[in-house]
């Protein structure tokens, strides 16, 4: 492996970003985006299982070679699992995948049976002769949708870790992404589907930094290029958009409700980090999610973002290129995720509202 430094003014002025790939994995939701996935991070692997019953499921991000992984939790009514162990000053040093759920603090039984899939594959930390992997997660709710008593399992999560590859990453209305909704601030009758979506930045000397996020707002996705609503608070009519920031500033039709404002997601990188600078990462890649996101980081909402390190190229890596390429790659991965997104009935898609005006 080549020794790499990455240089602030060469990686600023030669950002590439990866070619589209084509949705491959069954059920994948919408078309693929056009800027790449966190799969073309080697090492790491993504797998989707969505419920048949209601629109739920899960998403699997495994690292089968262990990653060195950070954290950061900026909602505040976040449903988690064994984050602390991410904190720099605890033991564990790297981390065999992360599960993106539905199905709100139930669904965090998924990360069990991504679990159980590692262990009978003897992937994890040696402990006296046992083979524990380790698997954090975090989750949304989507019970709003169908069936709240439908929701994902350590089945689902262990289907999710089966499927997972290193190739195409479904998009859209897929695992995590099912049964996710944004623009709720107005009321469910006004909201648009969300999803799940990924995205990839090379920098120069083959550094790459991926992610994938699941979308589940309470107000709009914004482009953060043009200032332009993409899905969010319809107006009544249902054609256009409300304005989430007039909404609030005026409080007037305000109807959201507590654990409705979730989004979380991975950011993946191919560099070698310490687990101090995973952790910053995680924090740099959450100005991404405010970029696109409005309202974020309410007392609401849930927003977390996992950070993984494969150490695949080494040498020192330069913290502040890659927290801001971070932070661009999860606002592209917010956009995928709405545009790729399938519509549900009542619950239009940013290609459903295209087709009707």
């Amino acid at each position: 492996m080549n020794a790499v430094r990455l240089l602030p003014a060469l990686a600023a002025a030669a950002l590439l970003v990866l070619p589209a790939t084509a949705c491959a994995q069954e059920g994948a939701g919408g078309a693929s985006g056009s800027g790449g996935s966190i799969t073309d991070v080697a090492g790491i692997e993504v797998g989707h299982h969505t419920l048949n019953e209601r629109p739920t499921g899960c998403t699997v991000i495994l690292a089968r070679a262990g990653a060195v992984g950070g954290v950061d939790v900026r909602g505040g009514a976040p449903g988690t699992r064994d984050t602390d162990l991410l904190d720099p000053v605890n033991l564990v040093e790297r981390i065999h995948g992360v599960v993106l759920s539905g199905g709100s603090l139930f669904g965090l039984d998924a990360v069990s049976g991504a679990v159980r899939w590692l262990e009978e594959r003897g992937i994890g930390v040696d402990a006296w002769g046992t083979v524990i992997p380790i698997v954090t997660g975090a989750i949304l709710f989507d019970l709003g949708v169908g069936d709240a008593s439908i929701r994902p399992d350590a089945a689902c999560g262990y289907a999710a870790a089966e499927a997972a590859t290193t190739g195409p990453v479904g998009r859209g209305s897929v695992g995590a992404g099912a049964g996710a909704t944004v623009g709720k601030l107005a009321g469910r009758g006004r909201a648009m589907k969300g999803g799940i979506g990924t995205a990839s930045v090379e920098l120069p000397g083959g550094v790459i930094v991926g992610a994938i996020v699941a979308v589940n707002a309470v107000g709009d996705v914004v482009d953060p290029a043009t200032g332009e609503i993409v899905a969010g608070i319809r107006e009544e009519r249902g054609v256009g958009f409300t304005d989430a920031r007039k909404l609030l500033l005026t409080r007037t039709g305000l109807e959201g409700a507590p654990g409705e404002n979730t989004t979380i997601g991975v950011v993946a990188t191919n560099a070698t980090l310490t687990k101090a600078q995973a952790t910053k990462l995680a924090q740099m890649a959450h100005d991404g999610l405010a970029r696109a996101i409005y309202p974020a980081h309410t007392p609401w909402d849930g927003d977390t973002i996992f950070s993984l390190a494969t150490g695949e190229i080494e040498g020192e890596a330069d913290l502040i290129v890659l927290g801001a390429v971070a932070a661009d790659v999860v606002a592209a991965a917010i956009l995928d995720a709405v545009r790729s997104a399938t519509g549900l009935e009542g619950i239009p898609s940013v290609g459903d509202l295209a087709r009707s005006r």
